[in-house]
C-alpha cells in the first residue's frame, strides 16, 4: 500500500485519454518512417584518374560523360524502399579528384554528416604499383587526421565497437588490428591492365592491399570498368554502404593473388595473409622496400585554361556573381589606368 501511495499517477488521466495520447504517438512513429528519409553518406577518394567517376556514375545509374574531378564534388541518389512504410533513402555521395593538398578538403564530408551513417570508398589504381602506397597512405593520413577534429574520442570508440562486430568480435586477430570507425572498401582499379603484370609485383600488391584492408577492419575488391562481373560487384558493395542493400554483397571470397580479388569484412587473417601480426606503418614500410614508390605529384593533372567557362560546371547564381565581379574589376583597372596616365603627364 506504500508503495502505491508513493507512486506519482496523474488522476485527471482518463483511460480514454492515455488511448488516445498511445494511438496518437503510434500514427507519429508510422508517419516518421513512411515520410523521414534515411540518409548515408559515401566519400569516394584515391588515386587520380583512376576511373572514380565513372564508378559513382554507375552507381547512381547515370549515363553522365565522366569530366576531369577539381577538387570535390558533391551528388547524391535516392531510393524507396520496398515493403511497409515505403521509407526514402538517400545517399550522399563526394568525390576528392586529387590526393595533392587534400587535408581540408577531406575534412569536409565528415563534418558536413559525422561518423555516424559514414562510409569510405578508397580507390587506388592498381596499373601503378609504384605510387600505391603513395596514394594510400596520403588517404589514410587524411581520413585520421579529419577524424581525429570533428569526432570525440568516446565517438570513436563507439564507432570502432561496430566496426569489431562487423568483422566478428570472435575473430582471432581482432586485438591485432588498427580499426577505423567506419566501414571502408579499397577498390583496386584498373584490374585489366593490372592482370598483364608481373607475377612477382602482383603477389606484393595483393599481400600489401590485403594486408592493410585486415587491419583496418576494412573490405577489399578489385574492379574494372571493362569487367560486368567485377562492375557489378563493385557496385552492389557500394549499394551495400548507401542503401543498405543487398545485405551481403559478396558471393564468395576470392583470396589468389593471380585473380580478382573479393575479400568480406573479416574473412582475411594474419595467417591467410601469411603474415606475422602487423600495422599499418610496417605494411607500408616492407611494400615501399619491394617496389619503390614515386613521391605525391603536386599539380595532380591538368586543368581547364578556366574552369568557370567549362559548361561541365556551370553553377547560374554564381556565374552572375562572377560576372558582376568581372565588370567591377574591369572598371577599377580602367580607372587606374587613367590615374596612371594623369599621374605621369602631371
Amino acid at each position: 500500500m506504500s508503495e502505491l501511495n508513493s507512486m506519482e499517477v496523474d488522476t485527471t488521466e482518463t483511460i480514454q485519454d492515455i488511448a488516445i495520447k498511445l494511438v496518437t504517438e503510434q500514427l507519429r512513429n508510422e508517419t516518421t518512417l513512411a515520410t523521414g528519409p534515411s540518409e548515408r553518406t559515401l566519400f569516394v577518394l584515391g588515386s587520380k584518374g583512376v576511373g572514380k567517376s565513372t564508378l559513382i556514375n554507375r552507381f547512381l545509374d547515370r549515363d553522365d560523360v565522366p569530366r576531369p574531378t577539381l577538387a570535390l564534388e558533391y551528388s547524391f541518389g535516392r531510393r524507396t524502399a520496398s515493403g511497409q512504410g515505403a521509407q526514402k533513402n538517400i545517399c550522399n555521395v563526394w568525390e576528392l579528384g586529387s590526393l595533392a593538398n587534400s587535408s581540408q578538403l577531406i575534412e569536409m564530408p565528415i563534418r558536413s554528416h559525422g561518423l555516424d551513417t559514414f562510409s569510405s570508398i578508397i580507390m587506388l589504381d592498381l596499373s601503378q604499383p609504384d605510387r600505391l602506397w603513395t596514394d594510400l597512405e596520403s588517404v589514410l593520413n587524411g581520413l585520421r587526421q579529419a577524424i581525429s577534429k570533428h569526432a570525440s574520442p568516446g565517438q570513436i570508440e563507439e564507432m570502432k565497437a561496430l566496426t569489431a562486430h562487423r568483422i566478428g568480435k570472435e575473430h582471432s586477430d581482432l586485438t591485432t588490428l588498427e580499426l577505423f570507425p567506419f566501414p571502408i572498401v579499397i577498390v583496386g582499379g584498373k584490374y585489366d591492365v593490372y592482370q598483364n603484370l608481373d607475377s612477382e609485383i602482383r603477389k606484393h600488391v595483393c599481400r600489401c592491399l590485403r594486408s592493410i584492408a585486415h587491419t583496418l577492419g576494412a573490405a577489399l575488391v578489385y574492379y574494372s570498368a571493362k569487367n560486368s562481373s567485377l562492375s557489378k560487384l563493385t557496385r552492389d558493395t557500394m549499394n551495400h554502404l548507401g542503401f543498405g542493400s543487398p545485405s551481403n554483397p559478396f558471393r564468395a571470397a576470392v583470396f589468389d593473388h593471380s585473380a580478382p580479388l573479393a575479400i568480406p569484412f573479416g574473412a582475411d587473417s594474419w595467417e591467410r595473409i601469411g603474415v606475422t601480426p602487423s600495422n599499418s606503418e610496417r605494411i607500408g614500410l616492407s611494400f615501399s622496400t619491394q617496389i619503390p614508390q614515386l613521391p605525391m605529384a603536386n599539380g595532380g593533372g591538368v586543368l581547364p585554361d578556366d574552369p568557370a567557362k567549362d559548361t561541365g560546371f556551370k553553377e547560374p547564381t554564381i556565374d552572375e556573381l562572377r560576372s558582376q565581379k568581372d565588370e567591377e574589376l574591369m572598371h577599377v583597372l580602367k580607372d587606374t589606368e587613367i590615374r596612371m596616365k594623369f599621374e605621369v603627364v602631371q
